[in-house]
């Protein structure tokens, strides 16, 4: 069976989202996919060729999408094409569209820094070592089965999200004298969502290509495409 994965990318230059989605491009063509890319989100406004696609990988952080191509992403879905991605490339993408925040199930709302004497005063301010924790769930799920708790030191996202998720992983922000908390946060780092027939998944480790090679974060992202995509052909 040939499936048919569509590649979406763009937005904000600083999520390199062309080496980004460069990495698990040929990962889906040796899973037997025909990929495709695409660097305008207009795409998704064809009614005919999203109804061809067995899985949207977006990176595409910020920006903005059109009416149509919202209606046409949320369609698809619906009618069982797969949604996944990683970091702000789906959880910080339109953040004027509260359908498409709906759709996703979380967005990206800050990512606490370091101490203020130790910030260079580039992206690095933002690199805190934490932990991502495998929830009971995410020990069952075939996403995220036979992994353990690891370490990054990058971008940890603090994520608002509600509870149509099924959180696979989650990450724990502390309490820090120069942040304005009062007690730890859980955010979801690596989550699923049914939505119609369709199904979303979303991994908030990826800052750069270099995160999305960690051993952990690579098998996580190539699992999640794999799980998201549309099974059958219809």
């Amino acid at each position: 069976m040939t499936r048919r994965a569509l590649v979406v990318r763009g937005g904000w230059d600083g999520h390199s989202p062309e080496a980004a989605t460069d990495l698990f491009v040929p990962f889906l063509q040796a899973q037997g996919f025909v990929t495709e890319i695409e660097t305008d989100n207009e795409v998704y406004a064809d009614a005919d060729r999203m109804a061809g696609v067995d899985l949207v990988v977006q990176c595409v952080t910020m920006s903005e999408i059109s009416g149509p191509a919202l209606a046409g992403l949320r369609s698809a879905v619906e009618a069982g094409t797969g949604l996944a991605g990683w970091h702000g490339g789906i959880a910080d993408s339109y953040r004027a569209s509260s359908d498409y925040l709906q759709l996703v199930g979380g967005q990206f709302a800050t990512h606490p820094g370091r101490h203020p004497d130790e910030r260079p005063g580039d992206a690095s301010d933002n690199y805190l070592r934490h932990t991502v924790t495998i929830t009971a769930e995410g020990r069952q799920h075939q996403i995220t089965t036979g992994l353990t708790d690891f370490e990054l030191d990058t971008e940890q996202y603090w994520v608002l999200h509600d509870d149509l998720i099924d959180v696979l992983a989650t990450t724990t922000h502390p309490v820090r004298p120069w942040h304005p908390w009062h007690r730890p946060i859980i955010s979801p780092a690596v989550w699923t969502r049914l939505w119609g027939a369709g199904r979303v998944f979303v991994a908030t480790p990826g800052h750069s290509p270099e995160v999305l090679a960690d051993p952990n974060v690579r098998t996580i992202v190539e699992r999640g495409l794999l799980w998201a995509s549309r099974t059958e052909s219809e």
